[in-house]
């Protein structure tokens, strides 16, 4: 049982594809129960896609999974934000993330990064003032700690579907977890999550958050996403993941995170071959352990049963196979299985 009482799946769209190919696949999952779409950033705005997405079909929400909240300026994400509202007829969910350091000032070049909780917080507070108030065309000015606004020659805009969108956040550690559960209407889990860390860890630091709003669990949407490999053959799964462990891990941001799963060690050396060469190529050193603790690994019915706890905390999910690091036709493979063995609707839960 979902802990919202339903068990609700997310699927994912892509900018690879021309619109009628994006539009198509998001109307194919629409018609087969999906209970939500989204499109992450990687490298462009995630705003794209889901516009595509948005032509096609009716019912389904639509979230940035996620957008960078440091790539582009406020204003312009919560511009966007009113526009995928309106496009969709008010089933858009903004969701953000930080990012890494070495992200947002090297690859983006926006400098500033600071402390990415207090930044984060500030952000969202700037998005919600313009959304709920830029037609008003009385924004004023800002002055925060990261942001500077003088809004005075600013004549307003056109009235958004919604003054109040939702904003999920996509935390990995406790801090952001807490922050998550303090300020947003719900977050999308960090896929590199391990199933400990999200029904415990983040569990404690969710309470934490709340509690420090006065919000209640049942005013907060918890979407865990998790990284799966479900494959007839078990090694092939672990193979698979190995990459996908070693691009994380070898960042250093992430190293404390690692840490706290007793492969502090490991990340360490990740980390020294990806500044040497890249994450593809120091991928055989993620251990076979360390590889099914961040990616769900094993058979079809292997990766069901791991993957039933987390209904226990969350009200959606998103299991999506590491296609950052797999050739797209394994991925397009991995999509399929995890479409068979949990989309469908009416399957019954693993004994």
């Amino acid at each position: 049982m979902a802990a919202n009482g339903r068990r609700r799946y997310w699927g994912i769209v892509v900018p690879l594809m021309p619109a009628e190919m994006i539009a198509a696949s998001a109307k194919q999952m629409e018609d087969a129960g999906i209970h939500g779409v989204y499109a992450i950033q990687v490298y462009g705005p995630p705003w794209i896609p889901l516009a595509a997405a948005a032509t096609s079909t009716g019912r389904v929400q639509l979230l940035t999974g996620i957008a960078q909240a440091f790539a582009r300026s406020p204003f312009e994400t919560a511009m966007a934000a009113i526009d995928l509202d309106r496009i969709s007829n008010g089933r858009f969910i903004l969701g953000l993330g930080s990012t890494v350091r070495s992200w947002s000032e090297g690859v983006f070049g926006m400098p500033g990064y600071g402390r990415p909780v207090e930044h984060l917080r500030e952000t969202v507070e700037v998005i919600r003032h313009i959304v709920a108030n830029a037609h008003t065309g009385a924004l004023g000015e800002y002055h925060g700690k990261y942001h500077h606004f003088d809004w005075s020659e600013f004549y307003g805009s056109v009235p958004p579907l919604r003054t109040e969108i939702p904003i999920w956040l996509a935390p990995v550690r406790g801090p952001m977890i807490e922050l998550a559960g303090e300020i947003a209407d719900g977050y999308c889990s960090h896929p590199i999550w391990s199933q400990r860390w999200a029904t415990t860890v983040a569990q404690d630091h969710l309470r934490k958050g709340l509690q420090r709003a006065g919000r209640q669990r049942a005013d907060f949407h918890q979407c865990i996403w998790q990284w799966c490999t479900p494959n007839r053959d078990p090694r092939e799964s672990i193979e698979d993941a190995r990459a996908c462990v070693a691009f994380y891990a070898g960042v250093q941001q992430y190293q404390s995170y690692y840490a706290a799963h007793g492969f502090e060690k490991e990340a360490l050396q990740l980390q020294e071959g990806t500044r040497r060469g890249d994450y593809m190529s120091v991928a055989h050193l993620v251990p076979d352990e360390m590889a099914s603790t961040f990616v769900v690994t094993g058979t079809p019915d292997e990766v069901r049963r791991k993957v039933e706890p987390l209904w226990e905390v969350a009200d959606s999910m998103a299991l999506i196979p590491p296609a950052l690091s797999l050739p797209p036709e394994k991925s397009m493979a991995y999509f399929e299985t995890l479409a068979e063995v949990f989309y469908a609707e009416g399957a019954p839960a693993p004994a």
